[in-house]
């Protein structure tokens, strides 16, 4: 599958796998950000005081996410011109 068709599955919720991925475990998912997220939810300190000083909340972006072949969360990922060209995605259920 191609990526635009896969980007729509994670949109949903889905979580996006490409076969020719080396790590195993590898996978990749969408968050949608969230609006006016309460300043006690950041664990970074200048996030959490950006928030504080932004009346107590603060928006934040959508984003995409890799569970990594090291078993660790890579946020932020952004997809390689490979990974945006492949045909190779699938969908897991």
């Amino acid at each position: 599958m191609k990526f635009s068709k896969v980007l729509v599955k994670l949109e949903n919720g889905d979580i996006a796998v490409r076969e020719g991925w080396n790590g195993k475990g590898m996978f990749a998912t969408w968050s949608a950000g969230q609006k006016e997220l309460p300043a006690d939810r950041f664990w970074i300190p200048a996030n959490k005081e950006a928030a504080e000083e932004n009346g107590g909340f603060m928006d934040v972006e959508p984003y995409f996410a890799l569970k990594t072949a090291q078993k660790t969360i890579q946020m932020g990922w952004v997809p390689s011109i490979g990974d945006l060209s492949a045909n190779d995605w699938v969908i897991l259920l």
